[in-house]
């Protein structure tokens, strides 16, 4: 009996898959909050620098006095006269225009609060000379992303799914809120890049529980529920960011709920899956009496014995633990060609997609309309990457959304910049199809690895209705037998060829 027929034989999708699948995926609609909190949190007000203290504003024209002007006439963000120019007004506001010296805003600088009150820039000056720092702090963020996904990858597949992710709603949480609170900039990154590092171990091991615990034929709905909560997060993202404009408050709403996500994440029940593939068949039995017990299967529970856990998970339990170790990605052929595919696949995916979204000012309208727009397309591209998974494939699916998301970018480095209908039109649909992609990615990265190392990590295989593989040699096997497929399909196509060729 395989693992996918013990949970049918447990109830399937009964209620525990419900309410622990809910409870999961729960915590996702904040992750889309801290990915792109940044765009709101370090979103960066209309600027120009600070005369000095002496300077009567009261005075008609003493500002601008002090205020250099642009090509376009506007005042200058970052430079200050170094002495009041009055007079007949010149066309550029510059020194070789004889409007006198500047400097670089040795006072300081004015803001304007009516959209932001208060961000990390305004409350630290992340502008000008300093304004490569707010790019630092969300490459940081990214950075405790990536440390997190190997860190607590490989800790889910040594310790356990649920106990790593109840350490990782507990780390979000505390590092969070220390982040809305942080005195400076220097402890600001720091807590950013901690929470970073514990919502990659949170998005890997929910889905890869969710998959774990699932039958065959829903992880397709799994995996496409999961990206829905997501796009809702963004929506939500959009109106507490406007709602609560102040950046320490809404870094603080963010992250509080984690506190609740941690108390709650304590009644999960691990993967029996991965019970069986680490070799404790005791704990794998006590599991799946307990699922079997909610879904309201007492008697089929109480007839699972040790001895028929044995008999229907012996390759779990001879060939699993052995081969529990990530190094297996290189050292395995099939597993290092999935690791190279899906390595670019990630990296093409996340590039591009945190490239479109954590730049929400650029696109010239509303910060919060573009939120609410980049959520919206997310609706029906899901729909229709769901459509394609489960109809047609992973493979196609896949396919087709980074094909779409890189047509549409690459015409849009081409359109001309004061085309910004065009411009965010093509970015609206090119993030749509990166959605779809991340939707896609997630679900096969789940599907194709092994269960030791599922959290670690054009050529990939199908793997629509096929079973969770447990062992590396599952792996081995199943290329094997596509390479048989693919190696009797030629086979018959040969006779069909020569057939052609004598008709012509």
């Amino acid at each position: 009996m395989a693992f996918n027929d013990l949970l049918l034989q447990l109830g399937g999708v009964g209620r525990f898959q419900k309410i622990q699948v809910t409870l999961v995926i729960l915590p996702v609609i904040l992750m889309a909050s801290h990915n792109t909190l940044q765009n709101f949190t370090a979103a960066v007000p209309t600027h120009h620098c600070r005369p000095p203290a002496d300077t009567n504003l009261s005075e008609d024209g003493d500002l601008e006095a002090w205020l250099p002007r642009d090509g376009q006439g506007r005042p200058e963000s970052c430079l200050l006269f170094t002495s009041p120019q009055r007079g007949p007004p010149f066309p550029n506001g510059t020194e070789t225009n004889g409007t006198g010296a500047t400097e670089p805003c040795p006072h300081g600088w004015v803001y304007d609060n009516s959209t932001f009150p208060s961000t990390i820039v305004t409350e630290w000056d992340l502008v000008c000379s300093h304004r490569a720092l707010r790019q630092l702090a969300q490459s940081l963020y990214m950075m405790g992303v990536l440390f997190g996904a190997m860190i607590f990858g490989c800790l889910a597949d040594r310790l356990g799914r649920r106990r790593v992710l109840i350490f990782n709603y507990l780390q979000t949480a505390v590092s969070g809120t220390c982040a809305a609170f942080a005195p400076n900039f220097p402890v600001y990154c720091a807590f950013r890049l901690l929470s970073g590092m514990s919502l990659a171990g949170i998005v890997l091991n929910c889905m890869t529980l969710n998959v774990e615990w699932m039958p065959i034929h829903t992880r397709a709905y799994v995996g496409t529920l999961t990206g829905y909560t997501y796009s809702l997060g963004q929506f939500l993202l959009a109106g507490v960011a406007y709602a609560v404009p102040h950046w320490r408050y809404l870094q603080l709403l963010v992250s509080v709920p984690f506190f609740a996500f941690f108390i709650y994440s304590w009644f999960f029940i691990e993967s029996a899956r991965w019970y069986a593939s680490s070799g404790r068949l005791d704990l794998t039995l006590r599991n799946l009496q307990r699922v079997a017990w909610i879904n309201g299967k007492q008697e089929e529970g109480a007839n699972l014995s040790m001895e028929a856990l044995q008999a229907s998970l012996q390759k779990e339990l001879t060939t699993g633990k052995s081969q529990a170790s990530a190094l297996e990605l290189l050292r395995c052929p099939a597993l290092r060609h999935l690791f190279l595919c899906l390595s670019m696949l990630w990296f093409a995916t996340s590039f591009a997609y945190y490239g479109l979204v954590m730049d929400l000012q650029g696109f010239g309208v509303s910060i919060y309309l573009i939120q609410v727009i980049f959520g919206a397309v997310d609706l029906p591209a899901k729909l229709v990457s769901f459509l394609v998974i489960n109809n047609v494939g992973r493979r196609p699916a896949q396919m087709a959304s980074l094909l779409l998301a890189g047509i549409c970018i690459l015409i849009n480095g081409v359109v001309p910049q004061d085309k910004s209908i065009v411009r965010t039109s093509l970015a609206v649909l090119g993030k749509g199809c990166l959605a779809s992609s991340f939707n896609c990615v997630f679900l096969y990265t789940g599907e194709v690895y092994p269960t030791m190392i599922r959290a670690a990590v054009a050529l990939l295989p199908e793997t629509l209705g096929q079973p969770l593989p447990d062992t590396v040699q599952d792996v081995e096997n199943r290329r094997g037998k596509t390479r048989k497929q693919q190696e009797e399909l030629q086979k018959q196509m040969v006779p069909l060829q020569a057939s052609a060729q004598v008709k012509n």
